[in-house]
């Protein structure tokens, strides 16, 4: 009776059932994207951070870069030889240490050793700056002497004609690996997509793995080498990043990478794990206790460095967004409750009937209720469909954001490709293309919604229903 009678009234309130569900149905549509919106906001920002910070990686122990003292301004310095016999091409590397202040190897073991860290690796940021190109000799011209033509001879200054110089400057960073343990530290956010990674037997061979960026930008594969200061390196793989853009085009085995930069027994940035992602926090308190003058920083330090459209986007949709969204269903289920409650008065007739046939109370507040929770589940599929299409309109378009991020003591030692340790303090840029991913529990609290939204309604139209009495009935007979 109670199936039939319901589907009979719906049938015939279709237009009013239309509107409360189109109602329910905009307010769930707009959490759904809301949502995930907020949710390809978070994984473009795993995305930045794990470019800086390293796959796996809960915080890094650096050292800040100390001031520079008198006489050294920490700017490269080239010699070259202007000789008479400069035609020939010179070449001149400036290999320098970059991420902060250097730190003893020894102080890895130490802070793997400090309660609560899971793992610890030692890694080598370096800035090479390469300067090549020739000097061409002038040929030097006696002037004419004064008062003559063109055509005399001597008595003149003499002058130099032509001649000069042409070098070409090019920048790039070299990481040091510890090829003992790859799954932390700066590679472990690459893949090795042609050739082979490093073996623990490589410690310190002279063989190197390239970037895919680096590799198309000269020419690189597997079959050439690479030359670092007048030290050639087998290039053995090329690594192609994970989700993001690489901050490191040459990786070498630490002890390569510490012989290049004169930093015997030296590391400039200490990649942890924690045993418990929930005692990040305390673990850093440990670290800054126990080992002075050092600087840790997790990824939710990392988190505020990151600046740009990406920032800007990802603080509306988890602020502005969601109060929003908030709001649009708070209206949805008024207007759902007072259409509802609405459609109950223009019932009198109706209710107070079958209260007069016997109908207590409570079984015409089930009806009333029943009519809502489907009115709540039809918008809630509605609002499900909606959400999707535009959460999918979101993805197929992938609106590119610019994420800038902003040089943190722990930022992994990548840098980019800055001119020099000095130069440290400069800012990445990186695209992030946005997607909105729907999960499972969205949908699902959609469809609580969604029936919380007909619950609300049918309360409110059935407590006006059960109020009624045969009486009201006979009094709106005409």
């Amino acid at each position: 009776m109670f199936g039939i009678y319901l589907k009979r009234e719906l049938s015939r309130r279709k237009k009013a059932a239309l509107v409360i569900a189109l109602g329910l149905a905009l307010g769930i549509a707009l959490v759904i994207t809301v949502n995930s919106v907020s949710a390809g906001m978070t994984q473009a920002q795993d995305k930045v951070l794990t470019s800086l910070y390293g796959l796996g990686t809960d915080m890094t122990v650096t050292k800040a870069q100390a001031a520079p003292t008198d006489g050294a301004s920490g700017r490269p310095k080239f010699d070259f030889d202007a000789g008479s016999d400069s035609s020939e091409t010179q070449s001149s590397d400036r290999v320098m240490p970059q991420g902060g202040q250097a730190l003893k190897a020894s102080l890895v073991t130490e802070v793997a050793d400090q309660a609560g860290v899971a793992s610890a690796v030692g890694a080598l940021s370096l800035n090479v700056t390469k300067v090549d190109g020739s000097f061409t000799q002038g040929t030097a011209e006696s002037a004419a002497p004064s008062g003559q033509g063109g055509g005399g001879q001597g008595g003149g200054q003499p002058r130099v004609q032509g001649g000069g110089a042409s070098f070409d400057v090019n920048s790039y960073t070299v990481a040091g690996v510890d090829v003992t343990n790859q799954d932390l530290g700066p590679l472990a956010t690459s893949k090795i997509t042609t050739g082979t990674t490093f073996t623990t037997a490589q410690s310190n061979s002279k063989v190197a793995v390239v970037s895919a960026s680096y590799a198309k930008e000269n020419e690189l594969t597997t079959a050439k080498t690479i030359t670092i200061s007048d030290t050639k390196y087998d290039i053995i793989g090329i690594a192609t990043p994970d989700s993001s853009e690489s901050t490191t085009d040459v990786y070498l085995p630490l002890k390569q990478a510490q012989t290049l930069g004169d930093s015997a027994d030296e590391v400039t940035t200490i990649y942890v794990t924690a045993t418990d992602s929930k005692q990040i926090d305390t673990v850093k308190a440990a670290i800054q206790k126990n080992i002075s003058g050092t600087t840790v920083t997790t990824s939710a330090d990392l988190a505020d460095t990151v600046s740009g459209s990406l920032s800007t986007a990802s603080n509306l949709a988890t602020s502005v967004g969601k109060w929003l969204s908030i709001a649009v269903l708070i209206a949805a289920f008024l207007v759902a409750a007072l259409l509802t409650s609405s459609a109950v008065s223009r019932r009198v007739r109706e209710f107070g009937t079958l209260k007069a046939l016997g109908w207590p109370s409570r079984k015409v507040t089930r009806q009333v209720v029943g009519e809502s929770i489907v009115n709540g589940l039809i918008g809630g599929a509605l609002g499900i469909a909606i959400g999707l299409g535009a959460a999918y309109t979101v993805t197929a378009i992938s609106p590119t954001l610019t994420a800038e991020l902003g040089s943190t003591a722990g930022a992994g030692g990548g840098g980019g490709r800055m001119g020099g340790g000095a130069q440290q303090a400069a800012t990445n840029t990186m695209d992030i293309a946005l997607s909105a991913p729907v999960s499972l529990t969205t949908i699902a609290l959609a469809a609580g919604l969604a029936i919380a939204g007909g619950l609300i309604a049918g309360a409110m139209g059935g407590w006006r229903a059960s109020r009624m009495r045969p009486a009201d009935a006979l009094r709106s007979v005409q």
